[in-house]
């Protein structure tokens, strides 16, 4: 299978709604408490993030340091997976949460069942790789879900490395003002820019190049519905509730967008 079959196979019924490092307006965010509420409020995938632990280990979360989730200082990047899971990071969100702790890639996918579609950022500093391309690849491929990941960096060179480890699983470039558009010459099977980027004019755009497109972060229910009303294949969103009820409305109101069916 090559990365256009699986896109087109992920995104055959969308919009799409991915919660937004699950549902972080609910639960403490890059959880698996918060994507297993993103499941169970309707999302058809998450999104998370990547980085490599000291010692070699995929744990999804946001930021490069732990200072902002948890109860712990540092960079993840010099922490070694055991003082990663020694961190409490849930506390901070509410109380409720104490003990919940960062999670590792393989957790994320053993615990998402085999409906769920995730978007994967791989989280890079500089152009300069730590191997966390490689175990990324070989976390997708112990757990044979290629066909239900999408690949996303707002590093045009971290894209091209993974791409290179692994040609069957789509990607897709991230971008918001700050971030450069993306090139023609870029082979990513996907956009995903920042969703007030998106018009008419960027969604012909990327059909007529045969690019997907997923915005991101969606919570407006009137935004969320106009994007889908502009044929945006994926929506990104914090609150996958919201999202679910307002293309649940829009499908009521025009019944050929009952995009949110799934197969």
């Amino acid at each position: 299978m090559n990365a256009y079959v699986t896109i087109s196979t992920i995104y055959r019924t969308p919009p799409l709604i991915f919660g937004h490092r699950g549902a972080m307006a609910y639960a403490p965010m890059n959880t698996l408490p918060a994507f297993a509420l993103a499941i169970q409020q309707g999302a058809h995938g998450i999104e998370l993030d990547v980085h490599r632990s000291r010692d070699g280990h995929p744990v999804v979360i946001h930021d490069f340091t732990v200072d902002h989730t948890t109860d712990g200082s540092g960079l993840v990047t010099s922490m070694t997976l055991a003082e990663l899971k020694a961190l409490d990071a849930g506390a901070w969100f509410a109380p409720q949460f104490t003990g919940v702790r960062i999670p590792t890639l393989d957790e994320v996918f053993e615990s998402i069942g085999r409906d769920v579609a995730v978007n994967v950022e791989i989280k890079a500093a500089s152009d300069d790789s730590d191997g966390v391309e490689a175990i990324v690849a070989a976390c997708i491929r112990r757990h044979a879900i290629a066909e239900r990941v999408v690949l996303s960096s707002f590093n045009t060179v971290t894209l091209r490395r993974f791409r290179a480890l692994m040609p069957e699983v789509p990607v897709g470039y991230l971008y918001a003002q700050e971030h450069p558009a993306p090139l023609e010459e870029d082979a990513f099977e996907a956009y995903h820019p920042f969703f007030q980027l998106i018009t008419e004019q960027t969604v012909v755009a990327a059909r007529d190049a045969g690019k997907l497109i997923n915005a991101w972060t969606v919570n407006d229910p009137q935004e969320i519905a106009a994007l889908a009303r502009l044929g945006v294949h994926g929506i990104v969103t914090d609150a996958p509730d919201v999202a679910v009820e307002a293309l649940s409305k829009l499908a009521d109101r025009d019944p050929g967008m009952d995009a949110n069916e799934r197969e």
